[in-house]
């Protein structure tokens, strides 16, 4: 039921192009008066946060969008047999629509005017009128809305406009009034005066239009005003349709001020987008006049600095400079900023990032689209990915880049008001009109070229402008004449030919590719992790997948059960691969009881944090999949002294943290004591006093000191090595040789609580004050070996750190431990044993999803509090 609702909502917003925060919460059967008609026309009524919509059951018969923002009142008329269950929605501009047969009435308009409620309490109200250039009226008019039983002034266009002034008075940037193409109009060729006549005859149809039809954001959308578009929006119009066919009219109204805002927040700053922005700022349309000019350079890049610092996530990519520009022509600064925000955020999602997943998709469904609309193409360009990766800067850049300006323009128009349905359907066309000289040509490099050739001359014989050519196009001299091809035809048959496909046709297969596309993205991210983890790892390459998959799949889980966590929001395309996916403590302790080695019983938990915090370098409270490997490989392929090495790490700042506090210490073991008598055991039932032992001991310590380079280990404190000890006896329990493991441990950590104690008394008394010490003199009293031992004891060097342990205060050190561990063959048989990580990572396959499903993962909720502090 989820996920019915979930693709409601995703074809509700896509059909009419809505912004993805739009929620639906009902659609209802209805008919709606269409006074053009002269009668009720079935369809459903859907109802969002903000919006009215319309859609007849008869595809492109008639749809409506009004946004809340506009409506006046909604109300209950009275039921009669020809009006069944009727409303009506009156709107700012003086027009009403007419619902009726509506199921549950009462209901939903209770709940449309609590949501009227909502949005005018909390949007400033603004009104958009597209105004016929021969009225005088205001184009926002003044008007009231009842609103909890009293009248809500509206404001003015006077006020409006003085509004926008004021902020732009307090702006340090001048923003650009008017649209580029009415500073910059080029006028004087030759035969324009038909492109002029032909324009006026435009101008005087769509005023015909409104009257009929209506001229707002509001206004009723059928099969006439298609064929209008198709011909190509009046240069006089052009910009202020596209943003009522956009919504982006609502946007600008709802935000006043909102841009020249981020003018000022953002201008002056340096960024990696600002350079990406910088660098393509005279490659946008430099044959335009426009754009040879300081002008409309600083409008350009005030609009994508501002879209950058608005949308960091998507920031800057290219090809959004060239469509960026094109807007600028027809809108005004700020108008311009909302059409673009409507393309990058609604009508193109996902085609502007560093991944063009959206483009990605779309290249697929096109090619779906030739394999069925022609599929004698579709046979002989055996690859259809060659040429769907041709097609790539069509859907990019709507054709802009490769057609010149004055035919693109109309493509342009299709699109804001068919969305990327009119895209498609072009390129359909244009590959039937080549389909023959495709067919014919050799090679990918033959087929670039009869399209580019193709697209290059095709022209806008009606167009009012000049003809400017195509700075982007692949070729400018053609070594042969190519037949022109009219913009009009070529936009003509495609709807005649292919534009039978509906939105929620198109939208499947969408859905269908995307799955396709954002596996073989993830399969690439896998890939490349596994290559930079590879080369620093021991594990098999397959155990590594499967341990990358198991690292992934706990992030999705959390994701899935906490869908309002920020967890959702680790997952960062954008970054290097390796760093893609991350997670936090907990996620890392459920992974860890998983497949770590060391396992501990009640004492894992706290082990997987320890593990954790040692391993969360930066201290994001975030680890990457690396980390997590490279620690595995330590634990279940390293050397003895580097598994030591790691628990020592574990146990000492800042993996251990100064709150942990045990319950129960090792010390108050029995077989645990620094005064018995110690006694090295040896194979063939000798026994070595353990002062002789120790000296051995540290004389090689003392050897192994002088070549080694790098950075020493923290001496461990008492504290801490008693938490060691811990670790070390929950790791034996339920081992075959656990006994013998008891023994051995508890002779080493009576070794070394003797070898602090001594450290210890020797900084009280001084040095050769200790009988322990005077008895190790004479062999080593002027030799290195000393050294290690003394190092517990003695000031560092000036040019090593100083230690955290003050004076006096029990130590040992990593290589004292290790020494002591080494002694007995037990203990070295248990760390160098073969461990299998493969039986973990099938039994993790199996579990991984219960220990969320059983609460387990909860289980060390107290150490992630810990953690936290």
């Amino acid at each position: 039921r989820d996920l019915e609702a979930r693709a409601q909502n995703e074809f509700f917003r896509a059909f009419f192009r809505l912004p993805r925060k739009e929620k639906l919460h009902e659609v209802v059967d209805c008919s709606l008066w269409t006074p053009f008609s002269r009668c009720h026309t079935a369809g459903k009524m859907y109802t969002s946060d903000s919006y009215i919509c319309f859609a007849s059951k008869e595809n492109g018969c008639c749809n409506v969008i009004i946004p809340l923002r506009e409506v006046i009142s909604i109300e209950k008329m009275e039921d009669t047999s020809l009006l069944p269950n009727p409303i009506i929605v009156s709107i700012r501009s003086k027009m009403a629509f007419q619902f009726i047969e509506l199921k549950d009435r009462d209901t939903l308009v209770e709940n449309m005017l609590q949501r009227l409620k909502d949005v005018n309490s909390s949007n400033p109200v603004h009104c958009n009128n597209l105004q016929n250039k021969n009225q005088n009226a205001p184009a926002f008019g003044s008007t009231s809305v009842l609103m909890g039983g009293g009248p809500v002034h509206m404001g003015t266009e006077a006020s409006q406009v003085k509004e926008r002034s004021e902020y732009g008075k307090e702006s340090g940037y001048l923003l650009n009034a008017e649209a580029l193409r009415s500073d910059f109009h080029q006028s004087g060729m030759a035969g324009l005066e038909f492109g002029k006549s032909r324009e006026q005859i435009k101008e005087s149809l769509w005023d015909d239009h409104f009257v009929e039809y209506g001229r707002t954001v509001c206004m009723f959308r059928t099969e006439k005003i298609r064929k209008l578009v198709a011909m190509g929006i009046p240069e006089s119009l052009r910009g202020k349709l596209w943003l009522l066919f956009s919504d982006a009219a609502t946007d600008l109204a709802s935000h006043p001020g909102y841009y020249v805002r981020l003018v000022e927040a953002s201008m002056g700053k340096c960024c990696i987008a600002t350079e990406e922005i910088e660098r393509d700022l005279h490659r946008s349309l430099p044959e335009h006049p426009a754009f040879q000019s300081e002008t409309g350079i600083a409008a350009l890049r005030r609009v994508l600095t501002a879209y950058a610092h608005r949308n960091p996530k998507i920031g800057y990519c290219q090809s959004m400079n060239i469509l960026t520009s094109v807007l600028l022509l027809y809108a005004k600064e700020e108008e311009a900023f909302w059409l673009l925000v409507a393309v990058c955020e609604r009508m193109l999602p996902d085609y502007f990032n560093h991944r063009v997943i959206g483009a990605q998709v779309d290249q697929s469904v096109f090619e779906e689209l030739i394999k069925e609309q022609l599929p004698e193409l579709a046979e002989h360009m055996k690859d259809l990915t060659a040429l769907a990766s041709i097609s790539l800067s069509w859907f990019l850049t709507l054709f802009l880049s490769i057609m010149p300006l004055e035919s693109a323009v109309n493509v342009v128009d299709c699109f804001f008001y068919d969305g990327i349905k009119a895209i498609f359907q072009l390129g359909l066309a244009i590959l039937e009109a080549n389909a023959v000289d495709l067919c014919n040509s050799k090679d990918d490099g033959q087929a670039l070229m009869i399209l580019s050739r193709f697209l290059e001359h095709v022209k806008n014989e009606e167009s009012p402008l000049p003809p400017i050519g195509n700075h982007h196009a692949f070729f400018s001299d053609d070594q042969e004449a190519s037949p022109v091809t009219e913009i009009a035809n070529l936009i003509h048959d495609s709807y005649e030919k292919f534009g039978d496909h509906s939105v929620a046709q198109i939208e499947h297969m969408r859905y269908k590719h995307r799955i396709r596309v954002l596996q073989s993205h993830e399969d690439t991210t896998k890939q490349n992790v596994l290559r930079v983890v590879i080369p620093d790892v021991s594990i098999l390459p397959e155990d590594l997948e499967e341990l990358y998959d198991l690292f992934k799949r706990e992030h999705l889980i959390r994701c899935y059960w906490e869908m309002t966590s920020p967890v959702m929001e680790r997952h960062d395309p954008s970054r290097p691969y390796a760093e893609q996916y991350r997670i936090d403590a907990q996620q890392f302790a459920n992974l860890y009881r998983l497949v770590a080695p060391w396992t501990c019983g009640e004492h894992t938990d706290v082990l997987a944090h320890r593990t954790f915090r040692l391993l969360d370098e930066n201290m994001d409270r975030l680890i990457e999949f690396k980390g997590l490997a490279c620690c595995l490989d330590v634990m279940y392929n390293g050397e003895m002294n580097e598994k030591i090495k790691l628990l020592y790490k574990l146990h000492i700042p800042p993996a251990l943290t100064e709150d942990e506090r045990d319950s129960q210490s090792p010390l108050k073991n029995p077989l645990l004591s620094t005064s018995r008598p110690l006694v090295i055991g040896k194979s063939n039932g000798d026994a070595v006093d353990y002062q002789k032992q120790l000296k051995q001991m540290l004389k090689d310590l003392a050897k192994e000191k002088d070549t080694k380079t790098e950075k020493e280990l923290p001496k461990m404190s008492q504290r801490e090595f008693i938490q060691f000890c811990k670790t070390l006896y929950s790791m034996f329990h339920q081992d075959p040789e656990e006994n013998d493991l008891y023994q051995a441990i508890a002779t080493v950590t009576t070794l070394l609580l003797q070898i602090g104690e001594v450290g210890q008394r020797s900084i009280s008394l001084g040095s050769g004050s200790d009988e322990f010490t005077e008895d190790l003199q004479p062999e080593a009293s002027a030799s290195d070996q000393d050294a290690v031992f003394t190092d517990t004891v003695k000031t560092p060097h000036k040019d090593s750190q100083p230690s955290p342990v003050t004076e006096g205060d029990w130590t040992v050190s990593f290589e004292h431990i290790l020494a002591s561990l080494l002694t007995e063959q037990s203990l070295v048989n248990f760390f160098e044993k073969p461990l299998e990580l493969r039986p973990k990572l099938e039994n993790a396959k199996l579990n991984q999803y219960s220990l969320k499903t059983n609460g387990m993962s909860f289980q060390s909720r107290g150490e992630t509090t810990k953690l936290n502090t």
